[in-house]
């Protein structure tokens, strides 16, 4: 039987056991075709409270295994994710639109994922520390309890396997939320892989939704820890809502991410890395490109080049055709765009390539004479559209890549690599790439912005730990303490 069989799931979330939940069905629908692939069951606050309930009472025996059993069966996950591959890429694809090479990269991270996880239960989860008394007196990390994980659309099985894998780890019992237009790919395909690898039953649970539903999720009880990936006015509610409630949420939200072209840059290699940077999987990445920043002496052929790039770019159907661009996600998206590209070439930028679509599939893009006020360059437009703007000297440099409400990641490309290197150090990012485009992830490296795109680096390596955890404080003394009462 496939992992993903319909069977198994349509019409239903998975609490406790895969059961059709009180908010009925959504459709599973195709972006590149609208064709309606299945149905989906919606998960109401009464879901979410039973789930969470279930959760937290199956949380403890879960953590009190053996360090190797829940090793084992993260490592069993990261084996499936291999095993079933094709499948979950062949979901990837036609729910979320992702071109083959995005969709691989999915399943191959999600693999890696579970593999890293798999290594942080052996990893020291405490220290000792000196007391000024004569006892032993330690730090421990110990599970924070039910984690609340809310993924997007649009990478949607890395997004939620890489807070999933190392909160269950970790010790965790976990409440997945999916957003609905990709529950399969991105919360289906995760929980059916871990109940073949045997995860104890009730340690996680699908809980695909919305709005109403991530809000459920936040202010539930036995829920101790949200891990949110998403937009930043979206994050902002989530963050407000848990402090409310005084939990940690780890937020992962927007950006409007620079890529810095140097006069030594190498350009033809540019226009590759530009490209890839803002039209990759169609510029629905929080890490995308969002401005292109460029040396005044070298910006007209940098222009001419991307601009050349983008118009050769296939866009079409990725499921039926060898395609560079998919579909956006769904009209309401592909109309952002489109208002966003229109009226900025209406404030005075011009076109250099693309701006017109058809149907989901928005041509790759490229703007040039923006300006602050020009609303592709102002705002994080989460589309394939690449705004060239251009500097004089490297501190006017810093000051354009500085003037923006988000901080997730940096692009330098130049010869001189220290240049770079210091270059980045006065611009405020989470992240930073030199030589490279601002899209890059890896399983072992902390991950995460500042500012408006998030809470810092709470995803990656060891920084799971800190995520995912509650750090205690325990001592013991050799015999009683006296005292003078």
């Amino acid at each position: 039987m496939p992992l993903l069989d319909p069977a198994l799931w349509s019409g239903k979330a998975s609490i406790g056991t895969w059961t059709p939940p009180t908010g009925g069905t959504a459709p599973v629908v195709e972006p590149a075709t609208g064709d309606v692939l299945d149905v989906i069951g919606v998960a109401t606050a009464e879901d979410v409270q039973v789930a969470a309930g279930r959760a937290a009472r199956a949380q403890p025996a879960w953590a009190r295994l053996p360090y190797t059993e829940r090793a084992a069966v993260l490592r069993r996950a990261g084996d499936l994710f291999t095993e079933h591959a094709e499948e979950i890429r062949q979901w990837l694809i036609r729910e979320a639109g992702s071109i083959p090479g995005k969709a691989s990269f999915e399943t191959v991270t999600a693999a890696q994922e579970c593999y890293e996880a798999a290594a942080l239960v052996s990893r020291p989860l405490g220290e000792v520390l000196p007391s000024a008394e004569p006892r032993l007196s330690l730090a421990r990390r110990v599970p924070a309890g039910v984690v609340g994980v809310i993924a997007p659309f649009n990478v949607p099985l890395v997004l939620g396997i890489r807070s999933v894998a190392p909160a269950l780890a970790l010790g965790n019992a976990v409440l997945l939320k999916p957003d609905l237009r990709t529950a399969v790919s991105g919360g289906v395909a995760v929980m059916r892989v871990f109940e073949e690898a045997g995860l104890p039953e009730d340690v996680l649970h699908l809980l695909p939704g919305g709005a109403a539903t991530g809000a459920a999720l936040v202010s539930a009880p036995q829920v101790r820890v949200i891990s949110f990936t998403g937009s930043t006015a979206a994050g902002r509610k989530v963050g407000a809502a848990a402090a409310e409630h005084l939990k940690r949420a780890h937020l992962e939200l927007g950006g409007n991410s620079a890529l810095i072209v140097l006069p030594d840059a190498d350009l033809e290699r540019a226009a590759s890395t530009a490209a890839w940077g803002s039209f990759f999987h169609q510029g629905q990445v929080c890490m995308t490109t969002g401005r292109h920043l460029v040396h005044a002496s070298i910006a007209d052929e940098y222009v001419e080049r991307l601009a050349h790039k983008a118009a050769q770019l296939p866009v079409g159907n990725p499921d039926k055709e060898e395609v560079a661009l998919g579909p956006v996600i769904d009209a309401g998206q592909r109309d952002k765009i489109h208002a966003l590209v229109t009226a900025s070439v209406d404030g005075g930028a011009r076109l250099a390539a693309g701006g017109t679509y058809r149907d989901l599939f928005y041509r790759p893009t490229v703007l040039t004479g923006v300006t602050d006020a020009s609303p592709a360059y102002a705002e994080e437009v989460f589309g394939p559209v690449a705004p060239v703007r251009t500097f004089t000297d490297l501190d006017e440099a810093v000051a354009l890549a500085s003037a923006t409400p988000y901080g997730l990641s940096l692009g330098i490309l130049t010869a001189d690599v220290m240049r770079g290197l210091e270059l980045a150090e006065r611009i405020p990012t989470g992240l930073v790439h030199i030589n490279d485009q601002t899209v890059n992830d890896e399983a072992v490296a902390p991950f995460g912005g500042v500012a408006g795109s998030g809470t810092g680096a709470r995803f990656g390596g060891a920084a799971n730990i800190e995520a995912f955890t509650e750090t205690r404080w325990i001592t013991a003394r050799s015999a009683q303490a006296p005292y003078p009462f």
